[in-house]
């Protein structure tokens, strides 16, 4: 399996993100060819110390790093990431990988 992990850092208006967020980016992103799982926190993204930097952590999973690959480079990958502009104005980190159970 392979994971895409969006990390939001806190934005100026979390209200306004928050309804961009899910009434827009969320729907764009569920098209992308490939998803099998999207995964969002509920309440805060903390540290094992307190606060952090991050107002939401999104956790996309797919079939094969080629599957992530590909669904981010289709037609719907780039929609979603082109309306990260619309919403994400504080920063976002992505960082992909694959995965093994141990």
């Amino acid at each position: 399996m392979a994971k895409l992990i969006a990390l939001y850092k806190v934005p100026s208006n979390p209200e306004a993100f928050d309804a961009h967020y899910f009434s827009n980016h969320v729907p764009l992103a569920k098209q992308v060819p490939g998803l099998r799982r999207y995964e969002v926190n509920t309440g805060p993204v903390a540290t094992p110390q307190g606060d952090s930097p991050y107002h939401l952590a999104a956790i996309l999973s797919f079939d094969s790093m080629d599957a992530l690959q590909q669904g981010l480079n289709s037609p719907e990958g780039q929609a979603a990431a082109g309306d990260l502009a619309k919403f994400a104005q504080a920063g976002v980190e992505l960082l992909v990988f694959d995965t093994k159970e141990v």
